[in-house]
């Protein structure tokens, strides 16, 4: 017999838990939620939040050196390394407490507790009370994923950090390794290297960003490289050799094995799905490579449980969480929403210069059979961008050269991760190259360079 009975429990309060919730709630029905850590999860407590803080500090702190070039005089610039980390856990709070007061207002009961599944839509929950069963008719697991660790590069907190202890760095590093070019090492290494650590990053492919269009990230390779980092790419760190003043990593690169120092390792290559504790097997739900399997509508199998976010497959993004915590809530109400497709779902990363994308890049565009028109426009053709001194970047766009669909869009430079959404609504609104070119962008802005871009596939560019 449950303690509590509701029309849909969720598992965890990130942005894809607590958004479900909230959903669910606005559609009238009762529901549960049960975090076992902290309101908002990862991505506001640990991920997306606290980092763009971070970032934000250090661009200020970029901008600052550059003060001549506008015109300005400043003083003795420095930094507080402590003081970045205290305005960064303090955004974090702010948005975390703002989460419970969200779920309050929409009558979402919050329960705190380690739950798993009890069969039969209950879930159990181990609180600092005990154990009560919740019951429900469809239970939403959304317990997201932490950083994967490879044999021999764990985490100590010392000397090999996750972006956990990167968050709370308790020094500023000198030397630093950062393994793995997604955007969390990405954007960890821009970090440091802007506040003047001596960064290298390791990349296992054959280019940095590698979910990224190939010309994007050679621009970001290049920009990296000019700011004084050193990239490593078809390069693994075979191992971590540890002692009281630092670490000695052995790396292979096209075959040869060397050994570099560090006094800091960041470890980026990856993550993995919490899955344990929650009583999946026993329940019959599939687990692949620690990722719940489902169908497109984030349904299990199992009658009534449905998974979604970080746990499920990629990309593993905050937004698409959320997307997909609305979609789930519908479908428990009674409603028939369309699926989240992971092409229309834009990827921003937050480095100096910044990233961003959606849809398909040339090369997949290509190996899916498209015959392809593509777009070029760089920002030192922009009148906003050389105004903002920020002339470096590009805005190249994709479309299929019989309909005219836009199939992808990528970028580099100032304020892309803005920008981007632009060509994300074109993509939801099935548009081609003949809406964008009709509509009008305001003019002296960045936007300007999306619709050139558009301009420039079908040879039409007016600014180069």
């Amino acid at each position: 017999m449950a303690d509590r009975t509701f029309d849909m429990v969720v598992i965890g309060a990130g942005p894809g838990g607590y958004v479900c919730a909230i959903r669910g709630a606005q559609l009238g029905l009762s529901v549960a939620v049960v975090e076992r850590e902290s309101l908002g999860g990862i991505c506001l407590n640990w991920g997306c939040i606290p980092t763009k803080a971070m970032l934000r500090s250090a661009e200020v702190y970029h901008l600052m050196h550059r003060a001549r070039e506008f015109g300005l005089s400043a003083g003795t610039i420095g930094f507080d390394l402590d003081a970045v980390v205290k305005r960064s856990r303090g955004v974090a709070r702010q948005l975390s407490s703002g989460v419970g007061h969200l779920l309050k207002k929409n009558k979402v009961t919050v329960v705190m507790g380690q739950a798993r599944l009890a069969g039969g839509g209950r879930v159990a929950v181990t609180t600092e009370k005990g154990e009560e069963t919740l019951a429900a008719r469809a239970v939403v697991l959304a317990t997201g994923a932490r950083a994967r660790e490879l044999p021999g590069l764990e985490a100590d907190g010392d000397r090999v950090w996750t972006y956990r202890h990167a968050l709370q760095p308790g020094r500023m590093p000198n030397d630093l390794l950062v393994i793995g070019s997604g955007a969390i090492g990405i954007e960890f290494a821009s970090f440091f290297n802007t506040l003047g650590a001596k960064t290298t990053v390791v990349e296992v492919m054959d280019r940095i960003l590698p979910v990224e269009d190939a010309e994007i990230s050679a621009l970001a390779a290049k920009a990296f490289r000019k700011q004084g980092m050193t990239i490593l790419e078809k390069s693994t760190v075979r191992a971590l050799e540890r002692d009281g003043g630092g670490v000695t990593a052995r790396i292979e690169t096209g075959g040869k094995l060397e050994s570099r120092r560090f006094d800091t390792v960041i470890s980026a290559v990856g993550i993995v799905g919490n899955t344990e504790g929650l009583g999946l097997e026993a329940a019959g739900v599939r687990v692949e490579r620690t990722h719940v399997v489902t169908d497109a509508h984030c349904r299990t199998g199992v009658e009534g449980v449905y998974a979604i976010g970080d746990l499920v497959a990629g990309p593993w993004l905050a937004h698409k969480a959320s997307h997909e915590g609305v979609m789930v809530a519908e479908l428990v109400a009674g409603l028939h929403p369309h699926p989240v497709r992971p092409e229309d779902i834009p990827g921003c990363t937050y480095c100096h210069p910044q990233v961003a994308s959606v849809g398909l890049t040339e090369e997949k565009a290509k190996a899916r059979g498209h015959n392809v028109r593509v777009g070029r426009f760089p920002f030192i053709g922009n009148g906003k961008a050389i105004a903002l001194g920020e002339p470096e970047g590009m805005v190249k766009t994709v479309f299929d050269a019989a309909t005219g669909e836009l199939l992808g869009a990528h970028m580099i430079g100032a304020e892309v991760t803005e920008l981007i959404q632009g060509y994300t609504v074109g993509k939801a609104l099935e548009t081609t190259e003949a809406e964008l070119m009709h509509t009008v962008f305001p003019h002296p802005t960045l936007s300007e360079m999306m619709h050139e871009s558009v301009l420039d596939a079908w040879g039409r560019v007016l600014h180069i």
